[in-house]
């Protein structure tokens, strides 16, 4: 006997069924997160052990969206070394960006998890150590296979981890848009101070009693520059980086010297600027103070104390160099030499 027509009707319109059912939950969830992310200043999501169930662990059908978890742990703020309250401040200014360039996105959110809240996420997500920031895409079908992002990506803050994103993604972050330095009022209020300290400033220039007249001032603001040239100063200005980083292998202990040339901690910076004004104040000292030496012989151990020291600090800067990049440097001799 043939099936009934109805029956083959029915087999027809039930994976059309299961598939708007999961689109239905999948705009629900989309729907949820945006409301959610629509009370918040900054656009980022808390997040505790259900809602990470929800959102997190649905199925890849039910979740066409991505989210950049930050782990975070109220109790170990006060730990200098681990940045965390200034990862959380740089991560709520790179959600903020991106809902800003980007309103009413549903592709990606933002989200925060505490430690003290939601134990079991972290454990679910394998989280042993901060900082720590992992990027759930559909495709991810468990929470701990999510992509962790790399602690380089800390070094300039908000705008690596955008890279990151749109490395990851595809999706454009677009600039960082961060907060004035300074208020309306109090750029109105150092106007007036500076209205009213123009008479007292044009009196003391007219007597010549101003820092500017001090040849002590220019030489200190001399030396400034120069160390902060090659110390790297702008760099670490312009990209935020961190004077130090926490070793993912031993959080208790701090990396000063990153090994590679794509970037340069702080206090890397401060050691080169260091060794780079200290020869430079050896030759200075040699060409304007020790001519003026009438000892012979205190001439001679001077010369020689700034030769070794100059050969030592140049040592240091070449190896440092050789160990960041894998290049060395190489002597050559004139061929008539050879």
């Amino acid at each position: 006997m043939a099936p009934r027509p109805h029956r083959h009707l029915l087999l027809l319109l039930l994976p059309l069924l299961f598939l708007a059912g999961a689109l239905v939950g999948a705009d629900d969830l989309v729907s949820e997160l945006q409301s959610l992310r629509a009370r918040s200043p900054s656009g980022v999501i808390h997040l505790t052990d259900t809602s990470v169930t929800r959102f997190l662990s649905a199925p890849a059908a039910r979740r066409p969206y991505s989210v950049l978890v930050f782990f975070d742990a109220a109790s170990l703020h006060s730990k200098p070394d681990l940045h965390l309250p200034q990862l959380r401040t740089e991560f709520a200014l790179l959600s903020a960006s991106f809902l800003a360039h980007n309103p009413g996105s549903g592709d990606l959110f933002f989200a925060d998890i505490e430690f003290a809240e939601s134990q079991h996420s972290f454990h679910q997500f394998g989280v042993n150590s901060l900082p720590h920031v992992r990027l759930i895409r559909p495709e991810h079908s468990t929470l701990a296979g999510s992509e962790q992002m790399d602690q380089s990506h800390f070094g300039r803050l908000a705008d690596s981890m955008a890279e990151f994103i749109e490395s990851r993604t595809g999706l454009e972050v677009g600039p960082i848009v961060r907060p004035p330095l300074l208020s309306r009022n109090q750029i109105i209020l150092l106007g007036i101070l500076f209205l009213i300290s123009i008479p007292f400033g044009i009196k003391r220039i007219i007597e010549g009693e101003t820092l500017l007249h001090d040849r002590r001032v220019w030489m200190s603001g001399a030396l400034f520059v120069y160390f902060f040239s090659v110390s790297g100063g702008m760099y670490g200005i312009i990209r935020h980086t961190p004077m130090f980083l926490t070793d993912r292998s031993d959080p208790n202990k701090l990396v000063f010297f990153y090994q590679g040339s794509g970037m340069q901690l702080g206090a890397e910076g401060f050691a080169v600027g260091f060794l780079y004004t200290l020869v430079g104040l050896m030759i200075a000292g040699v060409t304007h103070l020790l001519v003026r030496v009438e000892s012979l012989q205190t001439q001679r151990l001077a010369m020689l104390a700034v030769m070794v020291i100059g050969w030592w600090a140049v040592r240091k800067v070449i190896y440092l160099d050789n160990w960041k990049t894998g290049y060395s440097i190489h002597t050559f001799w004139p061929s008539s030499w050879r």
